[in-house]
């Protein structure tokens, strides 16, 4: 139980309880392993529980009428989704699948809108948490209509930095990079450009790679420049 407590605090949506609201919410859920490339929810499925990352990674991706795939999101330890659904009562709106070797907690429909009412906190918390991600969906959809190559490259790190990076000292670390193609999915453009602007950027002192760590040298500055 002190296991789960402890990644229970880190929940940002849970940030505001105590230790015995804490033991109630564990007790709800529970613990699912998947395999990386496993299906965790499907696309116009009836959605059922709420997840919540204990460990690995995921992406949210949705697919246009010619089958290619769209990322939405990248999501890590401490991050939750499928909470659309369970809200509205409607389909899923997009697939996820696990990017890496995850476990997951699984709180069911009827206990998490109990756990909702039971828990005021965590409604305002969750409220907040979507207003964050509408904004960010904003700002993926002003980089897909308006920037040129470069600032939607951009966009796409700086979405994974503000998901899955590591901040310190004005630097940002994102460990386990996505394949370029899921980058280039992200970013509504080709591998091929991912690459180029990449190599620009490292020239630039923007960033800078090894293997698939990626870190941004100086976040603000990096973000001032292309958002």
């Amino acid at each position: 139980m002190n296991e789960e407590l402890g990644f229970l605090r880190n929940v940002p949506i849970f940030a505001d309880l105590d230790d015995v609201e804490l033991e109630k919410i564990a007790k709800l859920g529970s613990r699912k392993k998947y395999k990386k490339g496993n299906i965790i929810v499907l696309e116009q499925e009836m959605g059922a529980a709420l997840f919540i990352i204990i460990s690995g990674k995921v992406k949210v991706v949705r697919t246009d009428e010619e089958g290619r795939e769209v990322i939405l999101s990248i999501f890590g330890p401490g991050e939750f989704f499928g909470e659309m659904a369970l809200l509205d009562g409607l389909s899923r709106s997009a697939t996820v699948v696990a990017t890496a070797k995850a476990e997951l907690l699984m709180i069911h429909r009827r206990e998490f809108l109990d756990l909702l009412q039971e828990f005021p906190p965590v409604a305002i918390s969750l409220l907040a948490e979507l207003t964050m991600r509408l904004r960010k969906a904003d700002a993926q959809i002003k980089s897909l209509s308006l920037k040129d190559a470069a600032g939607r490259v951009a966009n796409v790190i700086l979405l994974l930095a503000d998901d899955v990076g590591i901040f310190k000292k004005g630097k940002v670390v994102v460990e386990d990079l996505p394949l370029q193609q899921d980058m280039a999915n992200m970013a509504g453009t080709s591998r091929e450009t991912v690459s180029r602007m990449m190599h620009q950027f490292m020239e630039k002192g923007h960033i800078s790679l090894e293997a698939n760590k990626l870190t941004i040298n100086n976040y603000e500055e990096f973000r001032k420049a292309f958002l």
